[in-house]
């Protein structure tokens, strides 16, 4: 294993052949979602998006001319500026989500999925549904795309309650059928994604950006192309910080395997950690830069964090979405 180069590797602190491929389902995806969503909702006043709400899409600020009719009064009240409610049928935002579900969104191994406990497939899959949940009720249209070691599914991005469950249907049989591919390559199936995107959209990209196959030309060339006509593109790096990124193992022989590749190597983890920090650092970093450059919203998740980060990062792109 090139040490050098954690980030082509999948580290896991097990043997984790079998644990992984017994994901186990969310009992009520809706359920939960909606209980991110409650929670997000109730603690909004610590945010910038005073009086978020399901009775209307958004504030935006008064600008001088328009009618006054549909003013926040109780809001200039608190705040002394004006702003005006933007109703669910002013909207009509196109977004599609594009789903990681690589055998290392996987990790960690967990015995029951559930809000406290959670992988990076389970965290991703939940925020989704979370944000299904908000555009659903503004009304705007959602589409999904997933990939592993193949293009998975696609579906455009639609309104109606029926493509609503038929994508919570899908989420949720994801999280019990892990894809165990050896040849993962992101930026194959992002140009695919691409190509069936014709319509201006804001995207969600769910990844780890673990990968069997290194080539960062083709990979940003990939998201480049999403940018091509115009959509506007968010890249959520999850990880588990704890473990993926400080490599906070306790010093006890381990064997850590790529569960994409199924190399693996046994060695003390003190041995190597600020090697892996710096190396993963370094990759972490170029990947910022090169978001940066091509304007991409690069986003850091900790998944044992809370949600508030990818609600609160969709709701400033949502509002700069014109």
């Amino acid at each position: 294993m090139a040490i050098a180069e954690p980030f082509l590797f999948y580290i896991g602190g097990m043997d984790l052949s079998t644990e992984l491929h017994k994901a186990p389902l969310f009992q009520n995806l809706e359920l939960l979602a909606n209980q991110i969503v409650e929670g997000f909702i109730s603690g909004i006043h610590k945010s910038p998006f005073h009086g978020f709400s399901a009775e209307f899409a958004e504030h935006k600020i008064y600008n001088t001319g328009e009618s006054t009719k549909h003013i926040d009064w109780k809001l200039f009240a608190k705040t002394d500026k004006l702003y005006t409610k933007r109703y669910e049928e002013e909207t009509n935002l196109r977004c599609h989500m594009i789903l990681d579900n690589s055998a290392s969104m996987y990790y960690p191994a967990v015995k029951k999925l559930n809000l406290e406990n959670l992988n990076k497939i389970g965290f991703a899959v939940l925020a989704i549904a979370a944000l299904m949940n908000i555009l659903k009720k503004q009304r705007d249209a959602v589409g999904l795309s997933i990939f592993s070691d193949a293009y998975q599914y696609y579906t455009p991005e639609k309104g109606s309650d029926r493509h609503h469950h038929m994508l919570l249907a899908k989420l949720s049989e994801i999280c019990q059928n892990q894809h165990s591919g050896q040849d993962t390559k992101i930026y194959t199936y992002l140009h695919q994604i691409a190509e069936k995107m014709k319509r201006r959209s804001l995207v969600f990209f769910f990844t780890d950006m673990f990968q069997t196959a290194r080539d960062e030309e083709q990979l940003f060339d990939a998201l480049r192309h999403l940018k091509y006509n115009k959509h506007e593109v968010v890249l959520f790096h999850l990880l588990d910080k704890e473990t993926e990124y400080f490599f906070n193992f306790d010093n006890t022989p381990k064997r850590y395997v790529d569960v994409e590749t199924g190399q693996r190597i046994d060695l003390y983890a003190e041995n190597i950690r600020e090697a892996y920090r710096e190396a993963i650092s370094e990759f972490t970093e170029n990947l910022k830069l090169n978001c940066a450059k091509y304007r991409i919203k690069y986003v850091d998740v900790d998944i044992r964090q809370q949600f508030h980060k990818v609600m609160n990062t969709f709701m400033i792109e949502r509002q700069g979405f014109v």
